[in-house]
């Protein structure tokens, strides 16, 4: 139960953290696009957390399911608005790689810094 709370409470973080990230550009962030950027987030914490998919080295387990839980959230970030700087393709491929940097944050901070084991 220590290890579901931890990544879920990181994961609402990571999300405040991402939507803060995103809506720092020039573009506004509509507010279903906002709760969406959190949940996925939050989604990715509370899917670690539940795991028993065990692998060799606890950093795999979050990457892995960040990428996982990031791909229907990197769709939905290729109906944002496009700018000059960033194509639907490349929110795409940043909102996946991101999702996996996330799950490696709070898998590495639930396992290490708090020692909630699997």
């Amino acid at each position: 139960m220590k290890r579901l709370i931890i990544s879920t409470l990181l994961g609402i973080v990571f999300g405040f953290v991402c939507y803060g990230l995103s809506a720092s550009g020039h573009n506004e962030i509509s507010t279903i696009l906002a709760i969406s950027i959190i949940s996925g987030r939050t989604l990715i914490g509370v899917a670690i957390g539940i795991s028993r998919f065990t692998l060799k080295h606890w950093s795999l387990h979050g990457i892995i399911m960040g990428l996982i839980f990031s791909v229907p959230s990197g769709f939905g970030a290729m109906l944002g608005p496009e700018s000059s700087e960033f194509t639907h393709t490349m929110l795409m491929v940043s909102t996946i790689v991101l999702g996996a940097i996330y799950g490696f944050l709070i898998e590495l901070i639930t396992s290490v810094v708090f020692k909630a084991k699997q």
